[in-house]
């Protein structure tokens, strides 16, 4: 819950509590001043649908307590047990009216670590040497990507939205987690710790370049803590959001792009299941491509805000599930990759070419525990036989308590994310400090030369952490 929801929150149990502990004078003030957080909070806050009971709360006890202030305090007194069971009723809908925003709360990504201030933007990209498969039309493939990069704002920069188009991306989620539609509605409140649009920091430019790509029904900020994390420490992180692979995919011209579960049918026997999975990735890692040819048009156009301010020599890339196979097949037949990671690589739709080959950059590799111990899983088969044809394998580890999710902003939107099959058993906070530790730690050491602090084949320091043999 936001501040002003849990000081309302608090000062509805104080006006029931106050009667039986303070004077009549102090317990007349509580319900004005209850009435004046609230409106507080739909000024400063924004109204949610979650906050309602205790909207209607609020009102009604503002209704029954004011009327107080003008009489005397003889004509107010009550029995003192028709008090009590009137508070124990009241308790009882204050606990059920808080539950709802406390379990239900606006998701909050946690301020990044590093030296840097983040800003972001957002670029539709066109891509005309390539014909868009998933549309149904002959047309180029069109896709946006995000841009998390250190900053400088200004009092003119404001905090950029959790995700772009909430209002169309809330109801898709909700959606996908089979929940009514408007049941997420208040993430069109949630807020990112980057300013929108801010000014790039050039005190210590160039910056490597670091590209994220997204799972199959994902979205270019879904781990938008690793972003910000990443761009605070002095990088250039690039998220394509993978049209139609994408859960929505939205273009500023109002133009909306739903997932295409065709894209990859579950229900389609082998050997189309895997003919339709390497034909989406190949896609997605031509969206990697085209990203980097378009940062480095950036990099030399004098009117963009990255003129001469990125190092393309210096390229990370990393990914998520089925953007895992994006990144192996990306690094494995095109050089400007300079190092790779992997969380819960799915190896399913990289080319038999790069399967055979394999990869001669250094590559990080997590996977979730629920991913790694999979009984009779076909995709750990072809990562262990995969892994010997890595020429410069970092490190490759399983994290306890973990579920496939969990390396996602997701577990944020609610404290039932375990329920919702979000999230494993490890704190959220604990998941995203191992995330962004040894994101930083690693790209430092491959991109910019500086030793890593943290061992890729010791759990000392983070005992959720089960490293594998290489």
């Amino acid at each position: 819950m936001r501040p002003l929801e849990i000081l309302l929150a608090g000062l509805l149990a104080a006006i029931l509590l106050a009667p039986f502990f303070t004077r009549r004078a102090i317990v007349n003030i509580l319900p004005p001043l209850a009435l004046i957080v609230n409106i507080a909070h739909l000024w400063l806050e924004g109204y949610r649908w979650q906050m309602i009971p205790l909207y209607g709360l609020t009102a009604a006890i503002a209704a029954i307590n004011l009327p107080t202030l003008f009489k005397a305090d003889s004509a107010n007194e009550r029995p003192r047990g028709w008090r009590a069971a009137a508070s124990i009723l009241t308790f009882i809908l204050l606990a059920v009216s808080t539950a709802l925003p406390a379990m239900l709360p606006v998701p909050r990504v946690a301020d990044p670590t590093g030296p840097f201030q983040v800003g972001t933007r957002s670029f539709v990209l066109t891509d005309a040497s390539r014909r868009e498969l998933y549309s149904g039309r002959d047309e180029p493939r069109k896709f946006m990507v995000q841009v998390w990069y250190p900053a400088s704002p200004t009092a003119d920069n404001f905090h950029a939205p959790w995700v772009n188009g909430a209002d169309v991306f809330a109801p898709a989620i909700a959606d996908y987690l089979n929940l009514p539609r408007f049941f997420l509605d208040h993430l069109t409140l949630a807020k990112s710790p980057a300013y929108q649009d801010a000014p790039l920091a050039t005190e210590t430019k160039p910056y490597p370049v670091i590209v994220f790509s997204h799972g199959w029904n994902g979205f270019s900020a879904q781990s938008s803590a690793q972003m910000v994390e990443l761009a605070s420490h002095g990088y250039v992180v690039v998220a394509s959001q993978h049209t139609y692979g994408a859960m929505v995919t939205i273009f500023p011209d109002g133009e909306v792009a739903l997932n295409d579960p065709d894209a990859l049918p579950e229900d389609m026997p082998e050997p189309g299941y895997t003919d339709a999975a390497r034909l989406l990735v190949d896609q997605w890692s031509g969206d990697i491509s085209f990203a980097l040819d378009f940062m480095a048009e950036q990099n030399e156009d004098s009117s963009s805000p990255f003129r001469a301010a990125l190092d393309l020599t210096r390229i990370g890339v990393f990914g998520h599930s089925t953007g895992g196979g994006a990144t192996i097949q990306f690094c494995g037949t095109d050089e400007r990759c300079t190092a790779g990671l992997a969380q819960d690589l799915f190896m399913t739709p990289v080319s038999e070419q790069v399967q055979e080959r394999g990869l001669k950059q250094p590559f990080l590799f997590f996977f979730s525990q629920s991913w790694r111990e999979a009984t009779g899983s076909k995709n750990n088969r072809l990562f262990d036989a995969f892994l010997p044809k890595l020429t410069e394998p970092v490190g490759i580890a399983a994290i306890l308590g973990t579920r496939h999710y969990d390396f996602t902003d997701l577990p944020l939107l609610s404290p039932l994310a375990p329920q919702l099959g979000l999230k494993g058993p490890i704190n959220g906070k604990r998941m995203i400090e191992i995330l962004n530790d040894y994101l930083v730690a690693y790209f430092d050491q491959e991109l910019k030369g500086i030793p890593s602090p943290l061992p890729f084949d010791d759990s000392t320091n983070y005992p959720e952490l089960r490293w594998e043999a290489r």
